[in-house]
């Protein structure tokens, strides 16, 4: 049975996450770390309730015909969560059961757009870039939450070893089905708490970034750069398949995000990244390196709309203006990263996102201002890496056809 309190903190919730100001992860993480009081079912309630809000968040607000968060909260409890009105009046005033009632037997006359879950730019946006089967696909795939996906640290364990040890702590798993790394988790485990998570032998971490690893393909005994690097996911990655050997240099603009990086860096066992925090893309650190990279990867700054299973918040928070403004990001980092590639080296241009404006935009535009690069071909570098997927010269992975978040690379090789 659902109670008054559990209504209550959901409401309360979308009610912090609503706005749209902040992620909402980080929001919801902020929410719960302001009311202790909240046990793990409540917090379970109140966190499924709050993303399937935001997947729904279009359909929602038009049945509803409101988009207050207390009747937000109520509509998402009966029409997503599994409750039945007669299991949640109880805890409703008069007013709200009569006005769920209404909520049941309203079936509104909803847009395209509207019945996608999408705001009406990027429904367009959709619409111009994909056929209809794959725009449909592409949208009923963003609207299921998206499975755990795990990386082994190769240094550490075999796959084969951290399944079984996952089994043994009744956590089922099955290997990804292209990369070499992966293991796809059943449900919603408490990996975190692991001690396969806390040594470093697993991280958490998509299969299709795991990919990107081999689209780097960086050896052992290259000066590697991670250009974008974040919290350091696909830093630790390369720094395992390079068996942490060579040089890899993890460089970013943002203090938080590589001070996140670091107790991961000390879990992985890695010995060879060096992590830099640079002022902007033209810092020093950058023109000190030039010429002397053999591998660059940069995985951009995007709109994330590739991981909208995980985050659905992306799409109501960005905007045509935010789209544009990150493609011309894009092209001035992509631009000072080039500078660093060796002749003969190799700079990959990654991003979790769908949108061409993002993606072979942004390459083209690069390729018709550097001759010096010619575009390579992935889906050969998967072959060489025993992976069968070819999606074409570029990679494009989906979550309706790859099962993993949305993602694109383009590899770009200097001449020697």
């Amino acid at each position: 049975m659902i109670r008054a309190s559990q209504l209550g903190a959901l409401s309360d919730a979308l009610a912090s996450v609503l706005p749209l100001a902040e992620p909402a992860d980080a929001t919801l993480r902020n929410f719960f770390r302001r009311h202790p009081g909240l046990g793990q079912r409540d917090r379970a309630f109140v966190a499924e309730g709050t993303f399937a809000t935001l997947r729904r968040l279009r359909s929602l607000t038009a049945q509803a015909r409101s988009a207050m968060p207390r009747s937000l909260a109520i509509a998402v409890t009966l029409r997503e969560l599994g409750i039945s009105l007669r299991e949640l009046e109880p805890i409703l005033t008069n007013d709200e059961r009569g006005w769920a009632k209404a909520f049941k037997a309203y079936r509104p006359e909803l847009s395209a757009a509207e019945a996608a879950e999408l705001p009406d730019w990027l429904w367009a946006k959709l619409d111009q870039t994909f056929n209809a089967d794959q725009r449909d696909a592409l949208i009923r795939s963003w609207l299921a939450p998206a499975p755990l996906d795990l990386r082994v640290n190769a240094l550490k364990i075999t796959r084969d070893d951290a399944r079984a040890a996952l089994a043994a702590s009744d956590i089922a798993s099955e290997p990804t089905p292209y990369s070499p790394w992966g293991l796809r988790a059943e449900g919603k485990p408490a990996i975190r708490h692991h001690p396969l998570f806390l040594s470093g032998a697993i991280e958490v971490q998509d299969e299709g970034s795991q990919l990107l690893g081999l689209i780097v393909a960086p050896k052992r005994s290259e000066m590697v750069v991670d250009f974008c690097a974040g919290a350091g996911g696909k830093t630790l990655l390369l720094g395992a398949i390079m068996r942490s050997q060579g040089r890899l240099y993890a460089f970013d603009v943002s203090a938080g995000r590589l001070a996140r990086l670091k107790p991961r860096l000390a879990r992985s066992g890695l010995s060879n990244v060096q992590p830099f925090l640079l002022n902007d893309e033209r810092d020093t650190k950058v023109k000190r390196l030039a010429g002397k990279i053999d591998r660059v990867l940069v995985d951009a700054p995007c709109s994330g709309f590739g991981t909208l299973r995980r985050n659905p918040d992306l799409k109501w928070r960005q905007s045509p203006e935010a789209i544009a403004e990150l493609a011309a990001k894009q092209a001035r980092i992509l631009k000072s990263a080039a500078t660093l590639v060796k002749p003969g080296g190799r700079l990959v241009y990654a991003t979790c996102s769908v949108l061409r404006d993002e993606n072979e935009a942004v390459v083209d535009g690069f390729l018709a201002s550097h001759p010096e690069f010619a575009l390579g071909d992935a889906a050969a570098e998967l072959k060489r890496a025993n992976v069968a997927l070819d999606t074409g010269p570029m990679l494009r992975l989906y979550p309706h056809v790859h099962g993993c978040d949305g993602f694109f690379a383009a590899i770009l090789e200097r001449a020697s």
